[in-house]
């Protein structure tokens, strides 16, 4: 019976040690998502050129020129020149800004990996508030330089995307050079107006299968103007 009591007291104090080792981590990854957004909030404004590519099966998009906005808290735009985004719901805020979201969010650990050849802590962040839009998002944190690397975050509404980072002589800004969105096309949206173009042989009863594939876009900054203001209304 005393060795039972014994068996039973080492595996509570066992499990208690593991709960406050998790809970350790917890504390330990919400400091690090702080310092990635701290490093994240020296941006109050931007303007940003670049190209857009689209890679979407059931969508002729060519190579196109872009103008990005942003202002602090939450203010973005994309522009395009000629024609229509398609860039996912959701997945169109590409500042850094609205992809680290640490209020209301509580920061686990979930181990570490390589991104592009950097190694990476990943963080889950998990909403406090049951009705928001995000379900789960998952950061791979380049530790060293305060950098995410890689997000993929689960919505409500719009499923699941991914979006990886590289970054170059804005890194200090927390700024990317190229930004690649990838995402299920299965329930994707067309935007109104957009005319689905096939290639020859293909039939518009292929649209479908066409849907089951990813879809991919691809943002290439060229230059970007930081903190030299942007009026409001360039967001109407």
């Amino acid at each position: 019976m005393k060795y039972v009591m014994t068996m039973n007291k080492a595996f509570i104090v066992c499990i208690v040690f593991l709960s406050c080792a998790s809970l350790l981590q917890a504390q330990d990854m919400t400091a690090l998502v702080n310092k990635v957004k701290a490093k994240i909030d020296l941006v109050n404004d931007y303007t940003a050129d670049g190209n857009l590519k689209t890679d979407i099966a059931f969508i002729k998009a060519p190579l196109s020129k872009m103008k990005v906005y942003f202002k602090k808290p939450d203010k973005f735009r994309l522009k395009k020149d000629g024609g229509i985004s398609v860039l996912p719901k959701g997945g169109v805020s590409v500042n850094m800004n609205s992809m680290v979201l640490v209020n209301n969010f509580v920061a686990l650990a979930a181990g570490e990996a390589v991104v592009d050849g950097v190694n990476t802590k990943v963080v889950k962040l998990l909403p406090l508030n049951e009705n928001s839009e995000v379900v789960l998002s998952t950061l791979y944190i380049d530790e060293t330089n305060l950098l995410v690397k890689k997000s993929v975050t689960t919505t409500r509404e719009s499923g699941t995307y991914e979006i990886t980072l590289s970054y170059g002589k804005y890194a200090g800004y927390a700024l990317p050079d190229k930004v690649i969105f990838s995402f299920n096309t299965k329930d994707y949206k067309l935007p109104k107006g957009l005319t689905l173009e096939f290639d020859e042989g293909e039939k518009p009863t292929e649209l479908e299968k066409l849907k089951n594939k990813k879809g991919k876009v691809e943002i290439t900054y060229s230059s970007y103007s930081i903190n030299k203001g942007v009026d409001d209304s360039v967001f109407k």
